[in-house]
């Protein structure tokens, strides 16, 4: 399996059982992401988050024995706390105003539906994703940090220009416009450096927004392969 296709492992913590199951349920349905425990009390979730080690937090506020903005900043004090989603029925300023201070991703009040909660995975996976493929030495310009800054507010959606594309996702974008001929995910995997799996997922995303067209090539036997050329069209 490779990196980029490992799953985003996520702790539900929620005092209500019913509510933390439906949680999980729902994590487990976005692709990309699985659920690793379920805690109903910030105990819990400090026991849990020691023993899983998740890469994301779906947080409530109200638990029984501390609140989960208390948790949160006990976590951010160590340096090495979880991403954080708030999902909650807090719904004061203060509250709001804590969790931003406090870095979390996304803050959600209950009740919401499916589609909604999928929107801020999504989101989120994208712009992780873009994070972890930055070379830890490189310096981020204004550019970068605006396209990071746009995956977390939903921006990379289907109406996306291509010159708003994500850094790797231009690239492919790029290679494809520029070559003489339709080309394959390894083709271009080879030319950028960049994992093939990566590739495709990237190119089947430009062929979705409409903005490259797949040619399949047959060969004598076996699957045909996937080729891809400019649709010459704005995404969809």
């Amino acid at each position: 399996m490779t990196a980029e296709q490992v799953p985003i492992r996520t702790l539900v913590v929620d005092d209500d059982f019913r509510v933390a199951r439906i949680h999980a349920a729902s994590i487990e349905r976005v692709a990309g992401f699985t659920c690793v425990g379920e805690a109903h009390t910030a105990r819990e979730a400090r026991d849990l988050i020691a023993t899983t080690d998740p890469d994301l937090l779906v947080l409530d506020i109200y638990l029984p024995d501390e609140d989960g903005l208390s948790l949160l900043r006990s976590l951010t004090g160590t340096g090495s706390a979880p991403d954080c989603i708030f999902i909650t029925a807090a719904r004061d300023l203060d509250s709001v105003r804590a969790a931003m201070g406090l870095g979390a991703m996304y803050y959600l009040v209950k009740p919401f539906g499916f589609a909604t909660l999928k929107d801020k995975l999504d989101s989120y996976r994208r712009w992780r994703t873009e994070v972890e493929n930055v070379r830890p030495d490189s310096e981020a310009d204004q550019a970068t940090v605006d396209m990071l800054y746009d995956l977390l507010r939903g921006s990379d959606s289907s109406s996306t220009k291509p010159r708003l594309l994500p850094p790797t996702m231009a690239k492919v974008f790029h290679a494809v416009q520029v070559a003489d001929e339709p080309l394959d995910a390894t083709a271009i995997a080879n030319d950028l450096g960049v994992s093939r799996p990566t590739v495709q997922r990237y190119l089947s995303d430009l062929h979705r927004r409409g903005v490259l067209e797949l040619v399949l090539e047959y060969g004598t036997a076996g699957r045909p392969k996937n080729r891809y050329r400019p649709a010459h069209l704005e995404p969809r």
